[in-house]
């Protein structure tokens, strides 16, 4: 029998088309949901009817110290400037040896928002920044 190491130590590769935008530490919110609609049927008391009617994709938060791969990300953000283009998108769970444990193939991806690192002298900790995408859904692997 062999035994899988579970994924403790990760990082999140993340790649827009061609571009890699690097790894981060955290990756919240990669998931979606399926929307359910209720109907009432005249003399059924016993239930209500639910129907799936769409899925709703959630906005993935991705979080990481600011390092180099900081411009990519800004570059990618500005280029939306002249109009938002949806992109492919592929999130890499890793291990610290390289080894991909999981791969998310994302649709239709855009920025939401992007923050930064407050920069203040009074209070030094790791300057870290947060980028937040959206997109349409899952791809299959290969894609």
């Amino acid at each position: 029998m062999e035994f899988e190491d579970p994924a403790v130590s990760v990082c999140f590769m993340v790649q827009i088309d061609d571009l890699s935008l690097g790894a981060f530490n955290s990756c919240e919110g990669l998931g979606c949901e399926v929307v359910m609609e209720q109907r009432e049927e005249g003399g059924n008391n016993g239930f209500v009817w639910q129907f799936p009617s769409r899925i709703k994709y959630s906005t993935i938060k991705l979080t990481r110290p600011v390092t180099r791969d900081s411009m990519r990300v800004t570059r990618w953000i500005a280029g939306m400037t002249s109009g938002v283009t949806r992109k492919t998108g592929r999130i890499s769970a890793m291990r610290m040896d390289g080894s991909v444990i999981a791969c998310w193939n994302l649709m239709g991806v855009v920025p939401v928002r992007w923050s930064g690192p407050s920069l203040n002298l009074d209070t030094p900790k790791v300057a870290t920044e947060t980028l937040e995408i959206a997109h349409h859904g899952f791809l299959e692997a290969g894609r």
